[in-house]
């Protein structure tokens, strides 16, 4: 599990780099290269820093990657369980609130989210941690179509159509204007949620669109 906090290294010693920046560098070799190229010795070398200041904060290799898994259930299948959970005056509100999720970085990161799924092709018991937030997520997406009156089996379907479409979708590295992705919403959300959706949500989520970098 994270620690809850590091105690700052020594005045006096070598040390500069933090265990944020080793996490950052880990994350990032993980997302560019796989997790066979997250190596003590390569991040080291990318921050400048001996080895030393690896072992100011975690035990072993082992650990960062530990590490960098719950980061990841932390930032993508919570932050997604809470913006299904968010308050929503209708179904399309709250699949408007799903959509945010891939389209801020900030709150799911899908290049860390498919970095994960390649390693789990080589290790089984991040297999499990991926099946684990696959089971939480459907729940969470499930659970917003129910509270918004769909029948048990019905939620469980359009769950599972809703969110397998939108990990294959960036799965597929579809690419195109989001304008014209944008201008496919209403139609999105009639076919996900089988209901005429509501404008005021539509025009929340475009102009959310439009504020983004």
């Amino acid at each position: 599990m994270p620690q809850t906090h590091d105690p700052a290294p020594p005045a006096d010693t070598h040390i500069r780099a933090t265990r944020e920046d080793w996490l950052t560098v880990a994350r990032d070799l993980l997302v560019s290269d796989g997790v066979a190229e997250v190596k003590v010795l390569t991040i080291g070398q990318r921050l400048e820093v001996s080895r030393s200041s690896f072992y100011w904060y975690f035990r072993d290799r082992r650990h960062l990657l530990d590490e960098l898994l719950d980061e990841w259930e932390a930032r993508n299948t919570r932050m997604l369980e809470v913006q299904c959970a968010a308050p929503a005056s209708g179904i399309t509100e709250a699949v408007c609130n799903f959509f945010r999720c891939f389209l801020d970085p900030d709150l799911f990161d899908r290049g860390l989210d498919f970095a994960v799924r390649e390693w789990s092709r080589r290790d089984g018991a991040v297999r499990q941690r991926i099946d684990a937030a696959d089971r939480a997520r459907l729940a969470a997406v499930t659970g917003m179509f129910a509270r918004h009156g769909y029948a048990p089996g019905e939620a469980d379907a359009r769950a599972r159509i809703l969110y397998y479409m939108q990990l294959g979708y960036h799965a597929l590295e579809v690419r195109e204007p989001m304008a014209e992705r944008v201008g496919r919403l209403d139609d999105y959300l009639l076919g996900f949620t089988g209901r005429v959706p509501d404008p005021e949500p539509v025009a929340a989520l475009r102009a959310f669109v439009a504020d983004m970098p």
